[in-house]
C-alpha cells in the first residue's frame, strides 16, 4: 500500500505521520489512541484531541467524541524532545533543480532522530532551502563530516539510488588514526562485519568477507597517521570498524573500539573522518561529477602525538 497524502503540511520541516485504523471495537477515536499508545497518558491523548492536533485524512480535526471508523486514517504531529543544537554550520557545495551536495560538519545526523528531530541536515535544508521533498541520498554517520549527496526533486531519487546500488559512485574519505609499525600500505582490509546485540553497533566476525577498503598511508606523525580510506563496500560504520579491528582506531571514536559514554552537549572531540571526495556521472544530465569537502581533520595535540 502506498503511503497516504497528508492532509496537513511539514512543521519545522518534519513530516507529520499517519496511523492506519484498523478493524476493532473501539467506540472513540480517543478509546483507539489510548491503547495504541500506551506511553502517552490518557490526559496528553485528550489534551491533543480537545487542541484540534489529530485529523482525518482530509485534515479536519478529531474530537474527544469523535466515533472510530475503521479504514480511514489520523494524521498528526509527533511531539518533539528537548531539541540539541548542534553550534556547526553546513555549507552548500553544489545546487540545481534535482541535485543538492552539501558539506556536512561533524555532530550533525543527515536525518531525524530523537533528540536531533528539529536539529539534522535534512530539516535544516528543507528550511533553508523551503523545498520540504529534500531527501538524502545515501548514509553518513552523526559523526562524520564531509560530502553528502541530497535531491530536491522525488521523480530523480531513482536515478540516484541506483548508481549507489550499482556501486557506480566512488567515496573518498580520510581519518586520522593510530599508528603501527608492522603494519604495511597501501593496503586492503576485508572482514564480514555484523551487527552485535546492542542494534546499533556492529562487529568484526569469522566467515565470508562482506565488506572491503582500501586504505593508504598519507601521513605519520608519531603515533598517528592521516589515512586516505576508499571504502568498496558500504556496510555501516564500515570504516571506523575496519581500522579498529587493525588496531588503528580513528582519533576520537567513541564507539570502535569500545562503546563509550555518549558525548552529549560535548562538541569538544569530533571524530576524525571525513567525507572528503565523491565522483560519479550524473544519471540526469550525464555529466562527470566530483565534489570535495573543504573541511579538515585535526591532529591530537604534540605531546600526546608521540
Amino acid at each position: 500500500m502506498a503511503k497516504p497524502i497528508a492532509p496537513i503540511p511539514h512543521r519545522d520541516g518534519i513530516a507529520p505521520s499517519f496511523v492506519g485504523l484498523p478493524q476493532g471495537d473501539w467506540p472513540l477515536i480517543l478509546d483507539f489512541l489510548i491503547q495504541r499508545f500506551p506511553h502517552v497518558a490518557a490526559d496528553d491523548i485528550r489534551g491533543r484531541l480537545l487542541r484540534g492536533e489529530v485529523v482525518d485524512e482530509v485534515g479536519n480535526p478529531y474530537r474527544v467524541d469523535s466515533p472510530y471508523r475503521a479504514g480511514t486514517v489520523l494524521w498528526y504531529y509527533r511531539p518533539q524532545p528537548e531539541p540539541l543544537t548542534v553550534p556547526f554550520a553546513e555549507h552548500i557545495l553544489y545546487q540545481d533543480d534535482v541535485l543538492l551536495v552539501v558539506d556536512k560538519p561533524h555532530f550533525l545526523p543527515v536525518a531525524p532522530v530523537g533528540r536531533y528531530a528539529l536539529e539534522n541536515l535534512q530539516t535544516r535544508l528543507r528550511l533553508r532551502l523551503n523545498n520540504p521533498e529534500i531527501t538524502p541520498l545515501h548514509r553518513l554517520d552523526k559523526e562524520t563530516a564531509g560530502v553528502i549527496l541530497f535531491c530536491q526533486s522525488p521523480q530523480h531519487r531513482h536515478a540516484y539510488h541506483g548508481l549507489f546500488e550499482s556501486r557506480q559512485i566512488q567515496k573518498t574519505y580520510e581519518a586520522i588514526a593510530g599508528f603501527r609499525a608492522e603494519l604495511s600500505f597501501p593496503c586492503v582490509h576485508t572482514s564480514r562485519i555484523e551487527y552485535r546485540d546492542d542494534a546499533f553497533t556492529v562487529q568484526e566476525v569469522a566467515g565470508e568477507a562482506n565488506s572491503e577498503t582500501a586504505i593508504e598511508l598519507l601521513e605519520r606523525r608519531g603515533n598517528y597517521a592521516h589515512y586516505r580510506l576508499a571504502p568498496h563496500t558500504g556496510r555501516k560504520h564500515q570504516l571506523r570498524v575496519h581500522l579498529a579491528g587493525m588496531g588503528i582506531p580513528i582519533v576520537n571514536d567513541a564507539w570502535y573500539p569500545e562503546l563509550m559514554p555518549d558525548k552529549g552537549n560535548d562538541f569538544s572531540s569530533p571524530l576524525q573522518l571525513l567525507a572528503r571526495a565523491i565522483e560519479f556521472v550524473d544519471p540526469v544530465t550525464g555529466e562527470a561529477r566530483r565534489f570535495e569537502s573543504q573541511r579538515e581533520l585535526g591532529w591530537p595535540t604534540w605531546w600526546a602525538l608521540y
